[in-house]
């Protein structure tokens, strides 16, 4: 078992040596993050998750081999519990949104600025969707062509819309729980019971479906 430090455990993997270098320079020096280990391809992304068992994992898409997308689909097999940042330069609609579909906690560029990166690290530790505006946006648009969940505004309880709500508006489960005066294994229950009901895959699903019925701040 990895041993707790109280920091954000990293995982890098990326088939480029400089990209997965400058990365570590700069968030070794963040106070709050550790980078634990590397990876040059999916394949090697997926063994040093289940050896390292990172909080974060900061992935590339394209890779050689086992790219991205597919060692996404694979950890969720798995049902490793790391979330996964995507941080690459491919901004076409065709990767992000597989991406997100296999379970990507969020989709960022490598031009993020640096401050900006630490940043989104800690907001998908903490349990957020994180998104580039234009990728929310087309997932959005996709969603609203080919809408996911059958279920409708009624199926839910006054507290499950609540929840809801605050999912949509990128809250973690620790931060629902604080707002609504509950505990966290009551939220992860009402968490269950919106994806089943709605019958939606994910938390981006679920934020996507509250927009679009109007449950949204």
């Amino acid at each position: 078992m990895a041993e707790d430090t109280g920091r954000i455990r990293i995982l890098l993997v990326d088939d480029h040596q400089v990209v997965r270098r400058g990365l570590r320079t700069f968030l070794e020096v963040q106070e709050d993050i550790e980078v634990v280990g590397e990876a040059s391809d999916g394949e090697e992304g997926i063994a040093r998750a289940e050896e390292l068992r990172p909080h974060v994992i900061l992935m590339d898409v394209k890779m050689p081999g086992t790219d991205g997308i597919e060692a996404l689909r694979r950890l969720r097999e798995l049902e490793n519990p790391a979330r996964v940042l995507i941080v690459t330069s491919f901004t076409e609609q065709r990767t992000a949104i597989p991406a997100l579909r296999a379970g990507a906690a969020g989709y960022v560029y490598k031009d993020i600025d640096p401050d900006a990166l630490a940043g989104a690290i800690r907001s998908v530790h903490a349990g957020h969707v994180l998104l580039q505006p234009e990728v929310a946006q087309a997932l959005l648009s996709q969603e609203e062509q080919q809408p996911a969940g059958a279920g409708r505004p009624g199926s839910l309880t006054d507290r499950e819309r609540e929840v809801l709500g605050l999912i949509a508006d990128g809250r973690s489960n620790r931060e629902i729980a604080r707002a609504l005066v509950l505990s966290e294994k009551t939220v992860k229950t009402h968490v269950s019971n919106i994806l089943m009901k709605l019958d939606l895959a994910d938390r981006t699903q679920a934020a996507l479906w509250a927009v679009r019925h109007g449950l949204a701040e």
